[in-house]
């Protein structure tokens, strides 16, 4: 059994973003390419986003500090502290509303045809 602090790896997470020149710093928690399930904490500072880029597939976003703005299409979502989110299966980008650390799930393989 393995088990994680992600108060800790927020902290942690958050203190590197700060320090990076891309605002950002992110660790895979559970997974990697031997595992279909990945999650993965992404720390980032006010401001910054995680440019546009294609779904995953089947994903959650779990808000762990701070507050995030998700946009896809014409749609956007502001999620704060505690908030959960099913990803959309389009293209999507996500902003640092304050200084922020999510929980990305993610379940590879997942994604329908295009």
């Amino acid at each position: 059994m393995h088990a994680a602090s992600l108060t800790s790896l927020v902290e942690e997470h958050l203190e590197r973003a700060r320090s990076a020149e891309a605002g950002r710093s992110a660790h895979t928690t559970y997974g990697g390419q031997e595992h279909r399930l990945r999650q993965t904490l992404i720390a980032f500072v006010a401001g910054r986003t995680l440019g546009e880029h294609e779904s995953p597939g089947e994903a959650t976003l779990q808000v762990l500090r701070g507050s995030v703005r998700l946009h896809a299409g014409a749609d956007t979502w502001n999620g704060a502290e505690g908030d959960l989110l099913v990803l959309p299966l389009e293209r999507h980008d996500l902003e640092a509303v304050t200084d922020a650390a999510v929980l990305l799930t993610v379940v590879t393989g997942t994604r329908p045809p295009v």
